[in-house]
């Protein structure tokens, strides 16, 4: 598994949730909830890109528990591309099926609102994908060694 930070967003039409890794990818940290329509979406990325410097990015791409895709999917597919197309990084999309439920029960948990985690959602999402995604290099990585 390569060495470096990894950034993970989840997209969505309002707002987009980030989350970052550590050099050793084993921790994901919550960064920040951008609004989907800023004007300067792209160059806050840009900013994000040359602070953290990381070696992947992944995008969450969300499908029903059916695994069937929405409309959703198709917006974050677009993102996903339009990412690839104004950065020289790769970028995967990670299925996140289950991270949004899980970060709202975890924001329950603690006693916040809907109302009161809304963004603190955004980005608890964008970390469960980072750990997802990070979870899956991990295991590529020890199949490789055993091959």
């Amino acid at each position: 598994m390569q060495r470096g930070r990894r950034l993970a967003f989840d997209f969505g039409d309002v707002r987009i949730g980030v989350a970052v890794s550590d050099q050793d990818s084993i921790l994901a940290t919550p960064v920040e909830t951008l609004l989907a329509k800023r004007e300067d979406l792209w160059d806050r990325i840009f900013d994000l890109l040359a602070e953290y410097e990381p070696v992947h990015v992944y995008v969450g791409r969300p499908v029903h528990l059916s695994g069937n895709e929405s409309d959703s999917t198709t917006k974050a597919e677009l993102f996903a591309s339009e990412f690839r197309d104004r950065f020289d990084i790769e970028v995967t999309m990670i299925d996140e099926r289950l991270s949004t439920v899980s970060a709202q029960r975890a924001m329950r948990e603690a006693g916040l609102t809907a109302r009161e985690s809304k963004s603190a959602i955004d980005q608890a999402a964008a970390v469960a994908i980072l750990e997802m995604a990070m979870d899956f290099e991990k295991s590529q990585a020890r199949r490789d060694v055993v091959e």
